[in-house]
């Protein structure tokens, strides 16, 4: 029996499944609707995608560095007792290779990703059967060159720093610095590299917010518009410092910033080195979380 795109919208709008996946159980059923959301359901598939609207903001963040690419991708599930199993830490590391070797655009592209004959999007489905928890993979960062990688709390955290320098990647003080940036990185969370990555409106709006804090304070409304100038001027100052992360103290050493601490380590291995760029991922920011509330669970049930 032959079908047409129709039938494949009109399938994926009863069972909620991709339309890939729609396509396949037509193909295996000859066309026949019924059959083919049977096949669904035996595949688990329509109850995957009915799963797939449940709030996944647990999970896990790896961070991978290896030859000449580092990565870091975040993966959720419902539930943190998933996120700590062996089999969501295997398929986490799994994606990540996947992203290292083969460079996806973005997750729609990561999800078409094929490994040894499956498409992420399979491993995904085929973990989900086990486990019958929404996986979800969120985002992933990508960077070619000299990287170093860092996850905090077993996957709670994941931080990715790339580095401009001569030395050899494995250079083991090289890597000990960069892991050490990597934890200021964890800790104190930076919005920006450096000053010259802060955008200008940025800058524009945080000065807007201090002259108007000065003028509703009276021991600063009577002041000259230049010592008003100056003093904001030192209030951005202080922006910088903690919000860049070459401007930040270093956590380990207080007498140093981040910057002057890769300059430190430079002089001493005899090379240049600079941070390029970083990124930092932490578990479930800015989603959702799920809120059991077992006493109306357990009233509801009553009644």
């Amino acid at each position: 029996m032959a079908f047409t795109a129709k039938d494949v919208q009109t399938l994926r709008e009863k069972t909620g499944c991709g339309m890939m996946d729609c396509k396949k159980a037509l193909v295996a059923s000859d066309g026949d609707m019924d059959a083919a959301a049977d096949y669904l359901r035996e595949k688990g598939l329509a109850s995957q995608a009915k799963k797939a609207t449940r709030i996944a903001a647990e999970g896990t963040v790896c961070a991978v560095s290896k030859e000449n690419v580092g990565v870091v991708v975040e993966l959720n599930s419902e539930t943190d007792f998933v996120a700590n199993g062996e089999e969501f830490k295997a398929l986490a590391a799994e994606v990540a290779d996947i992203i290292a070797e083969q460079n996806p655009a973005d997750v729609d592209a990561l999800s078409n990703g094929v490994k040894d004959g499956k498409t992420v999007s399979e491993m995904v489905q085929e973990l989900f059967l086990k486990i019958r928890e929404n996986i979800r993979i969120r985002r992933f960062a990508r960077f070619e060159g000299k990287t170093v990688s860092y996850v905090h709390a077993g996957g709670k955290i994941g931080v990715l720093v790339q580095l401009e320098t001569a030395l050899p990647a494995d250079n083991a003080d090289l890597v000990t610095m960069g892991k050490n940036i990597c934890m200021q990185i964890a800790a104190m969370n930076p919005a920006y590299l450096d000053e010259a990555s802060v955008p200008a409106e940025v800058i524009a709006k945080e000065k807007e917010i201090l002259i108007a804090q000065m003028k509703e304070d009276p021991k600063m409304a009577n002041k000259p518009e230049a010592v008003l100038g100056k003093i904001v001027e030192g209030k951005i100052g202080k922006y910088y410092k903690e919000n860049c992360l070459v401007n930040q103290d270093f956590v380990m050493d207080g007498d140093l910033t981040v910057g002057k601490y890769v300059e430190k380590t430079a002089k001493e291995l005899g090379a240049d080195i600079a941070v390029s760029a970083y990124v930092r991922f932490e578990k479930g920011e800015g989603l959702e979380k799920r809120v059991d509330d077992f006493a109306s669970e357990v009233a509801s049930m009553v009644k």
